[in-house]
C-alpha cells in the first residue's frame, strides 16, 4: 500500500508541523482548516517553520521553496477525496474527532487511510465512526514535530495489520522518524508512563512540599532530564496535559492518574504555557 500524497486535518502548532515533515520529505500535502483566517494562519505556520530551518542552516533556501510548494490549504474536506494517507490532527476532544472522522469516512477514496494524532483518546472511536474500521490507526507525533524524533503508531482492535505497516514504513522510511507500536489503551506507552510523573509534580507544587524551580532543578540535576516537569508541562500546554490525565483516569481510575486541582484551575485561567505566554512559568 504506498502512501504518497497526504492530508493533514488541522493547521495549528500539531498540524502544521506534522504537514512540514512531510513536505520536507517529498510527500504532497494538503492541510484542512476551518475557516480562510486559520488557514492563512496555518500557510504562514508552516513557511515561518521552514523559513527558520534555512536561518539555522539545516535546509537549503532551494530545498525549502520546494517543500512550501508541496503543501496546499483549504477549507474544503472534499479536496482530501484522493489523499492515500489523512492525519487528523484537531484538539483532544472526543467528540470533535468522532466527528472529523465521520466527515473523512464520507469524502476520502475507499483504499486511503485515516489516522488520528491523538496522545490518549481511544483509537477504536474514531474507527469505529466510519464504514472503514480496519483503515483507521493512531499515529501520535509529539510536539515539536520537525524536531521530536517519536511516533507512536496505534493500532486499535480493529486496525488491519497491512493499514499499520503502511503507516509504519511512511514514518520510518519516509520521514525518518523513529517509530514504535503500542496497542490501543490510554497514554499508549508514552504519557502512560510520562502523565503520572508530571501531576506528581504538580501536586508537590500545589501541597507546598517544594518551589516550582527546585522541583525543576532537582529533576535534571538529580534525573539528568533536559528540562523540569513543570517546565515540560508549560511546553507540552496544560490542557494538553489536563486531558491526557483525564483520559488516563476515566480508562483505569487509578488515583494517581486523576488530574491535580492545581492544573484544572490554572488550564481554567487561560494559563496554558508556553502558548498562552503564562503556566508555572511565565514567557512575556
Amino acid at each position: 500500500m504506498a502512501v504518497e500524497l497526504i492530508g493533514v486535518v488541522g493547521g495549528g502548532t500539531m498540524g502544521a508541523g506534522i504537514a512540514e515533515v512531510c513536505a520536507k520529505a517529498g510527500s504532497d500535502v494538503i492541510v484542512l482548516e476551518t475557516s480562510e483566517e486559520f488557514a492563512d494562519a496555518a500557510r504562514k505556520r508552516v513557511s515561518g517553520s521552514i523559513g527558520k530551518g534555512v536561518a539555522r542552516g539545516k535546509i537549503t533556501q532551494e530545498e525549502a521553496d520546494a517543500a512550501i510548494a508541496r503543501v496546499r490549504v483549504t477549507t474544503d474536506v472534499a479536496d482530501l477525496a484522493d489523499r492515500d494517507l489523512v492525519i487528523e490532527a484537531a484538539p483532544e476532544i472526543e467528540s470533535l474527532k468522532v466527528d472529523i472522522f465521520t466527515k473523512l469516512d464520507a469524502v476520502v477514496k475507499p483504499s486511503g487511510i485515516l489516522a488520528t494524532n491523538t496522545s490518549s483518546l481511544p483509537v477504536i472511536k474514531m474507527a469505529q465512526a466510519t464504514s472503514r474500521p480496519g483503515q483507521v490507526v493512531g499515529v501520535h507525533f509529539f510536539n515539536p514535530v520537525p524536531v521530536m524524533p517519536l511516533v507512536e503508531i496505534i493500532s486499535a482492535l480493529t486496525t488491519e495489520e497491512e493499514t499499520a505497516n503502511a503507516v509504519f514504513d511512511y514514518v520510518k522510511n519516509t520521514l525518518g522518524k523513529m517509530t514504535v507500536r503500542a496497542g490501543d489503551r490510554a497514554g499508549f506507552i508514552v504519557n502512560a508512563l510520562l502523565i503520572p510523573y508530571l501531576t506528581s509534580a504538580v501536586r508537590m507544587l500545589e501541597s507546598g512540599y517544594a518551589t516550582k524551580e527546585d522541583i525543576d532543578a532537582a529533576m535534571k540535576g538529580g534525573c539528568g532530564y533536559p528540562m523540569g516537569p513543570l517546565t515540560l508541562i508549560d511546553t507540552v500546554g496544560l490542557d494538553v496535559t489536563l486531558n491526557a490525565a483525564q483520559s488516563l483516569y476515566d480508562e483505569f481510575a487509578e488515583p494517581h492518574y486523576a488530574p491535580p486541582a492545581l492544573l484544572r484551575r490554572m488550564v481554567d485561567a487561560g494559563r496554558l504555557g508556553r502558548k498562552t505566554g503564562q503556566g508555572f512559568y511565565s514567557y512575556n
